[in-house]
């Protein structure tokens, strides 16, 4: 019987001797920091990639939110959503701005539009909807609602990357987008991430805010922090820029094979394509009806425990659970009930480029 570890995901790895060889040009230029030419090039081949105008890159998806709020000017009350990982919370409040809460659509996962008007109060700045597990947004209903009331709209698209609607890019929706790197992610240099703006004028600030503000060696225009990527890291993503492709449409397969198999299974439901949607198939949750299935979410997630096979219940529990957020009114289990739903029934299953067909049967095997 095969014990080995099955992980929910697996970092895509650039091939070790082209990044070697690109190692030994940063180590024979000794710039390894600092908006050095490799920088650049993945500034340069990512805007193109992803078919935005302009992006600058971070040393990871935390701090674009961040710097996002900042360069925006966001304060009071912004609303977003409960269901997504903590990032998306934790931005707002590190910037002194209040989260408000609104429950999600249950057939995406995302902010529900219908909910976002009644949630506005004199406070409200900024709306900051998630792409959750890469489905993209209504961006068109949201965008109706930010102009008819004056406010901004941040995306959290961490797990969006490449994703596009009818041939356009998502992340070119509302004044901003914001990329997160991590190993996790369909794309990834290790640490990392990217805000995505629409002008140069915009990208200038950005780039000024997360160098400490400086605009150059004695003028600092704002106060700004240190969260630029490095040199090793940025060849790092070129190289597996390279691969990507390649990576997702591995991913796409194996998202095939797990609706093949449980399309029958009572109890269990998933994510279809979405039309003219172009997915990166960063994960595969699956939604578990204990009545049906026969057995409770949890118990079925301790099962592939038991067998080395590792979901994760992704998001559970619930942002607006956590101490810093739950006694906020939006906050209140009544105004969220798509939203603990989904959090209560959720299993992500393993789902990465690497996972062979033997892979798959086992994880299936817990299941079914």
């Amino acid at each position: 019987m095969d014990k080995s570890l099955i992980t929910v995901t697996s970092p895509l790895l650039p091939d070790l001797d082209d990044f070697h060889a690109m190692l030994k040009e940063i180590w024979a230029s000794k710039w390894i920091t600092n908006n050095g030419s490799f920088h650049k090039q993945l500034e340069k081949e990512l805007a193109a990639y992803l078919k935005v105008p302009f992006i600058s890159l971070f040393t990871n998806g935390t701090l674009p939110l961040i710097t996002a709020l900042q360069a925006l000017r966001i304060t009071g009350e912004v609303i977003t959503t409960p269901y997504s990982f903590v990032a998306t919370t934790h931005a707002l409040w590190w910037n002194g701005i209040t989260p408000v809460f609104v429950d999600i659509d249950p057939s995406t996962g995302n902010m529900d539009p219908d909910k976002i008007e009644a949630a506005i109060t004199p406070r409200t700045t900024a709306i900051m909807p998630v792409h959750v597990y890469g489905k993209p947004c209504d961006t068109v209903r949201i965008q109706e609602i930010a102009d008819k009331y004056g406010l901004k709209v941040i995306y959290d698209a961490a797990h969006a990357f490449g994703v596009e609607v009818n041939g356009k890019s998502i992340l070119n929706a509302g004044d901003m987008s914001t990329l997160s790197f991590h190993a996790t992610k369909v794309y990834n240099t290790i640490e990392g991430g990217a805000l995505v703006m629409h002008d140069e004028q915009t990208k200038r600030r950005i780039d000024y805010l997360k160098n400490f503000g400086f605009a150059d060696e004695v003028t600092v225009v704002a106060p700004g922090i240190n969260s630029k990527m490095d040199e090793v890291r940025a060849v790092y993503g070129l190289l597996n820029l390279r691969q990507v492709d390649s990576a997702i449409a591995a991913r796409r397969q194996v998202a095939i094979k797990y609706r093949e198999a449980l399309s029958g299974v009572d109890g269990i439901t998933f994510f279809d394509d979405m039309p003219g949607v172009k997915h990166n198939y960063s994960y595969f949750p699956i939604f578990i009806d204990a009545e049906k299935y026969g057995m409770t979410r949890d118990e079925l997630y301790y099962r592939m425990k038991e067998h080395n096979v590792l979901g994760r219940r992704y998001f559970y529990p619930l942002i607006s659970t956590f101490g810093t957020y739950r006694a906020l009114q939006s906050a209140m289990p009544e105004n969220l009930i798509n939203a603990h739903r989904m959090a209560d029934s959720v299993i992500c299953l393993p789902m990465h480029h690497a996972l062979g067909d033997w892979d798959i049967k086992r994880v299936l095997d817990c299941i079914m």
